[in-house]
């Protein structure tokens, strides 16, 4: 009875306890996992998700921030860092590969079709556009950094130039993601014994993380999406045009 009198009087405080039990709970199951295995799990999974098109299903930003809840001190951070570069960019090698040999089959495979030839076609036309800009752009951006590496091998681009573009972007993205979920989980750990809302801490930096990457890639897309779009796309709005000038 004694809980729900707490609960009754006083329900954030309540609740930020049964958060920091479950938050507590699911950090020390992920920091109970051997730390190399750990690292090499982050590894494989982003080697997956940039070479497969696992990424559609399973973000690899849920990989990473997951992972990184459980580093601990520098050499874990810089190790995990270290795996999810080198686990996306022998994704992305594996991608460009897939996209040389075997490119129009997947394409037209039922995956390709899921996939929607919009999506293809938008790649393919910012790839022709903007070249290795489109690369390191499209790192950060939904479906698109799936489907860039499959389209750069269909293209003219050659390895050497993608890989230019694709390391400082994978780079960038790998030590914001690892940075964010260590900072919250280690934040939260140094905080739990002190604070009753520890876990709303934990959760308010993810959420404004989130948030934040959200908005970026809507302004990044804004911004880049006249150059995304197709001549069929672009049609409408110059017939469109014409007809209010012949009016």
């Amino acid at each position: 009875m004694d809980w729900l009198i707490v609960a009754s009087a006083n329900p954030v405080t309540w609740f930020g306890e049964l958060l920091n039990g479950a938050l507590s709970w699911i950090l020390t199951v992920v920091q109970d996992v051997d730390p190399v295995l750990r690292t090499i799990i982050a590894g494989i999974g982003m080697l997956l998700e940039t070479s497969i098109l696992i990424g559609l299903i399973v973000p690899g930003d849920t990989i990473v921030i997951v992972a990184s809840t459980a580093v601990d001190g520098l050499v874990q951070y810089f190790a995990l860092a270290f795996a999810v570069i080198i686990g996306a960019l022998i994704g992305e090698s594996v991608g460009f590969a897939l996209g040389r040999f075997f490119g129009p089959r997947i394409r037209a495979s039922r995956l390709g079709r899921r996939i929607g030839e919009k999506n293809w076609v938008r790649a393919e036309t910012y790839l022709d556009r903007r070249g290795g800009i489109a690369v390191f752009v499209s790192r950060f951006l939904p479906v698109l950094h799936s489907v860039i590496p499959l389209t750069v091998g269909m293209s003219t681009m050659s390895y050497r130039k993608f890989m230019t573009w694709t390391v400082p972007a994978t780079t960038i993205w790998t030590f914001a993601y690892v940075s964010v979920g260590t900072f919250a989980a280690g934040s939260f750990r140094d905080m739990l014994d002190r604070l009753h809302y520890a876990g709303y801490i934990f959760v308010g930096i993810i959420a404004a993380f989130i948030v934040v990457v959200v908005v970026a890639k809507k302004l990044l897309e804004r911004a880049e999406r006249r150059h995304m779009e197709s001549q069929s796309d672009e049609t409408p709005a110059a017939d469109a045009g014409s007809s209010e000038l012949i009016d």
